[in-house]
C-alpha cells in the first residue's frame, strides 16, 4: 500500500478466516483455546477491533500511543519521517477522518486487500477523489475499515509528499513533513507520544476476516471506481 507496509508487516498472516505467523503460539492451539483468545477484546483500557488479536502468549500487550520512526529509501536512500500510532477502536474511525483532513480538498486513495488467501496483498488505486466525497463514503464502510484484518486503505496527495493509512492491522500511519498537524490530531484524541511504544505488528499475531467483509469490499471498491484490480505504481 505504501511504503511502511514493508517495515511493518510480519509475513503472510485468515473466520471467519484466520492469518497468523506460522510455527507460532498459535499452532498449538485447540478451537477452543484460539476461539476463546479471538473473543478477547480487550486489554485494560484499549479495545481492539475484530479485525487482528495479538499473540495468545501476549509478546506484546496492545496500548494506546504513537511514536516516531522514519523510512529509508533502498535507492536513494531518502528519509521519510513517520509517525505511527495505535489507538483503541472507539476512536479509530475519527481519527482516521481527523488525520487525513491536513492532506488537502482532492486527494488520492489506495485500498489494500489480501482477501483472497496464498495470492499476497492487492493495491487498487484512484486518483482525485474530493476529501468531503471521500470522507462521506468511508463513514458508510467503517465497519469494514475497522473490523476486517484483510483490508486497508491509504489516502495521499502526491503534491504535498504525505500519505495517511489505516493499515489492515488497524494502526494509524502519517509521513511526509510536517508531522505536527498529525501529532496535534493524536494528542487532541488522548493518544500520546511513547518512544518506547510496541505495535502489535512486532510480534506474533492473528487477522480475522469473513465473507461478510469481502463482499463489502468489493462494494466499496466499485462504490471509490476501482472495478479493475491492479498494483498501485507507488504512493507518490
Amino acid at each position: 500500500m505504501g511504503f511502511l507496509k514493508r517495515i511493518l508487516r510480519n509475513g503472510p498472516s485468515d473466520e471467519t478466516s484466520l492469518r497468523s505467523v506460522p510455527e507460532g503460539s498459535f499452532e498449538s492451539l485447540t478451537d477452543e483455546e484460539l476461539q476463546a483468545h479471538m473473543g478477547i477484546r480487550s486489554y485494560g483500557v484499549f479495545e481492539l477491533s475484530d479485525a487482528i488479536r495479538p499473540s495468545y502468549d501476549l509478546q506484546i500487550v496492545p496500548k494506546q500511543g504513537f511514536r516516531h520512526d522514519q523510512y529509508v529509501d533502498d535507492a536513494s536512500g531518502t528519509k521519510t519521517p513517520v509517525v505511527m500510532a495505535s489507538a483503541t477502536r472507539n476512536s479509530l474511525m475519527d481519527l482516521f477522518l481527523e488525520l487525513i483532513e491536513p492532506l488537502g480538498q482532492v486527494v488520492d486513495v489506495v485500498l489494500e486487500t489480501s482477501h483472497q488467501a496464498g495470492e499476497g496483498h492487492a493495491d487498487l488505486y484512484r486518483e482525485h477523489i474530493d476529501m468531503p466525497v471521500l470522507k462521506s463514503t468511508l463513514l458508510e464502510f467503517e465497519d469494514l475499515l475497522i473490523n476486517d484484518g484483510c483490508t486497508g486503505i491509504a489516502v495521499i496527495n502526491p503534491a504535498k509528499r504525505q500519505e495517511v493509512q489505516l493499515d489492515e492491522h488497524k494502526l494509524l500511519i502519517a509521513y511526509g513533513e510536517p508531522l505536527k498537524p498529525f501529532e496535534q490530531i493524536l494528542i487532541e484524541g488522548d493518544v500520546y507520544p511513547d518512544q518506547d511504544l510496541r505495535f502489535i505488528t512486532e510480534a506474533e499475531h492473528v487477522h480475522s476476516s469473513s465473507e461478510r467483509l469481502q463482499e463489502q469490499f468489493e462494494i466499496l471498491k466499485t462504490r471509490l471506481g476501482m472495478d479493475s484490480e491492479g498494483e498501485a505504481a507507488g504512493a507518490w
